[in-house]
């Protein structure tokens, strides 16, 4: 199996769900914004404020790139917004867009001191990001799942997308051979 990366808004469940699916899928499960701040040993709000933002999305398009085989990555909500991250991953594995509704996100997010942006930014001006985000996380996916059930509903629907993906490609390979 290739690595699977979740992607959305922050409070969409990446890292709830990406757990339950990677005990149900056998993978090892990657925090990607844990991973920074073991890296680093620097909190997330520390990076943002020595380093600035675009210091630490480089930092996530770095540690993306690193991660093989049968891991389930949650990424950070910026993560791949990027067109060039966002490509590698979907070259790489499969991008998995869990579409929750911003006020979900918000109520899970508001007050977060370890979210920099959710800290500094009002409600509207988070809904406001969610909205310009949202078209950016469902272009770079391969699959968009509601992601509004129970973590073990979303995860099972993940895997039977990621199954039958890999069932389309063995019978391409097979065709092609």
């Amino acid at each position: 199996m290739k690595p699977i990366y979740l992607c959305g808004f922050m409070g969409c469940g990446k890292s709830h769900i990406g757990r339950v699916l990677a005990v149900k899928s056998c993978a090892v499960f990657i925090d990607l914004d844990r991973y920074i701040v073991q890296q680093q040993g620097m909190k997330i709000p520390e990076i943002f404020e020595k380093y600035g933002e675009p210091h630490f999305r480089e930092l996530e398009a770095e540690y993306i790139k690193r991660f093989r085989g049968r891991t389930v990555i949650a990424t950070g909500g910026g993560a791949l917004l990027r067109d060039k991250t966002a490509e590698f991953a979907r070259e790489n594995g499969y991008v998995v867009f869990l579409n929750t509704d911003f006020e979900i996100c918000y109520e899970r997010i508001k007050g977060d001191k370890n979210r920099p942006l959710a800290v500094s930014s009002t409600k509207e001006q988070l809904n406001r990001l969610y909205d310009m985000r949202f078209p950016i996380y469902r272009k770079n996916s391969t699959f968009e799942v509601a992601a509004n059930g129970s973590d073990r509903q979303i995860a099972d629907t993940i895997l039977s997308l990621i199954e039958q993906a890999e069932q389309k490609e063995k019978k391409k390979k097979i065709l092609n051979n």
